[in-house]
């Protein structure tokens, strides 16, 4: 087995997580914040029906988006919901130049009795803020960035879609809009929220991914932006996804930049493993793994089961070594585009092995998303309601 490495089975909360579990202001209370700018030429019921109808991930949006501005000068100002429509930039508008942006991801989800809710909005504005602070741009003040969702879905409300597995996908996303070609931190950042209805990440749910995994890219590096949720890490990704996609594989998985040999995360999700015994795996959190709320989530439903939940260095030889003979009964994927989707091979250069069990990967699915849809009882107040 894996050794442990400074991890424990009742561990602390990670500062993201214990600033995350702040009680956030009911939805009405902070509603009204970005002034309204109604669109003139909406989509009409029959085009919005048939959004709904073909949904597929992050290719279809709503007709409004949030759109607020920063200044060095003034902070943040000019709040609204505006008519979504293309974004005018300079040329030399600093993020095209240098990628200073951050961005987010979080979802709406329409429960049964017709109302919308999300899932741990203050943890998403609490992360957009860690990502900021090192990317050298603005924080948005928590309220301000839970509040630009409640105003952007009480808008669109209507696109809201209602069936299994189907979402609401929210992209707030800030950047350097100054037209400035010197390096350095930008004085102008425009902030924004984009909406996308949405069905699953993977058109194939839950069926097992196939995995490869890279020795000649890295995600991120020590002292670099991995624990930043911001676009340059997935640029990196980019290339190395081509490379499992010709692969024949679905996802690719990195290891880490010093020993190159610790599994770290997927080009967008975070990776578990689960043990014969019910012990689950997963990396820890070094400075270039982000820490997802997902896997947040999944942790504390899992150690309340009574499964003892281990956050360690896990190498690549070692994992390889517990799925042969045996002691590794499954390893899924979680994030919150996905939530979790099990892992059935992993593949490299020299290797190639397959995963069959995928029961505790489904069970935390089933979990965690009756949370999400109101069909199971949220007992850690995850859940707030937006409309």
């Amino acid at each position: 087995m894996t050794e442990t490495a400074g991890s424990a089975y009742d561990r602390p909360s990670t500062p993201l997580e214990h600033a995350a579990a702040a009680p956030v202001p009911d939805a009405d209370s902070l509603a009204g914040r970005f002034v309204l700018n109604r669109s003139a030429s909406p989509a009409s019921a029959a085009e919005r029906a048939q959004a709904l109808q073909d949904l597929h991930f992050g290719s279809a949006f709503t007709d409004h988006m949030v759109h607020a501005r920063w200044t060095r000068a003034a902070g943040w100002q000019d709040h609204a919901v505006i008519p979504y429509a293309p974004v005018t930039l300079s040329p030399a508008a600093a993020v095209l130049h240098y990628a200073q942006e951050v961005f987010e991801g979080i979802k709406a989800y329409r429960h049964a009795d017709g109302t919308v809710w999300t899932f741990r909005p203050r943890y998403n504005a609490v992360r957009m803020n860690a990502s900021a602070r090192r990317m050298a741009l603005p924080e948005l003040p928590e309220e301000d960035f839970i509040a630009s969702l409640v105003d952007l879905v009480r808008v669109e409300h209507l696109w809201v879609p209602e069936g299994a597995g189907e979402s609401l996908y929210l992209r707030p996303f800030a950047f350097a809009s100054e037209p400035f070609l010197g390096v350095r931190a930008s004085e102008v950042v425009d902030y924004y929220v984009i909406a996308s209805p949405a069905g699953s990440y993977f058109p194939h749910g839950l069926e097992p991914l196939s995995i490869w995994v890279t020795t000649g890219y890295h995600r991120a590096g020590r002292g670099g932006t991995g624990a930043a949720k911001t676009g340059g890490n997935y640029a990196s990704s980019l290339l190395p996804q081509q490379e499992a996609y010709s692969q024949g594989c679905d996802q690719v998985c990195f290891l880490d930049d010093v020993t190159r040999s610790s599994v770290e995360e997927l080009g967008g999700m975070n990776i578990m493993v689960v043990n014969a015994d019910g012990t689950v795996r997963t990396p820890r959190l070094t400075g270039t793994i982000l820490e997802g709320s997902t896997r947040s989530a999944i942790m504390t439903l899992l150690r309340e089961e009574g499964r003892p939940v281990v956050e360690e260095t896990i190498t690549l030889a070692g994992l390889l070594e517990d799925i042969r003979d045996g002691q590794v009964s499954e390893v899924f994927a979680c994030g919150t585009a996905a939530v979790v989707v099990p892992i059935g091979r992993l593949a490299g250069e020299d290797f190639e092995v397959t995963i069959a069990g995928s029961q505790v990967s489904r069970q935390v699915y089933e979990r965690l998303t009756g949370i999400q849809y109101g069909t199971r009882e949220d007992t850690h107040g995850w859940m707030y309601r937006l409309v």
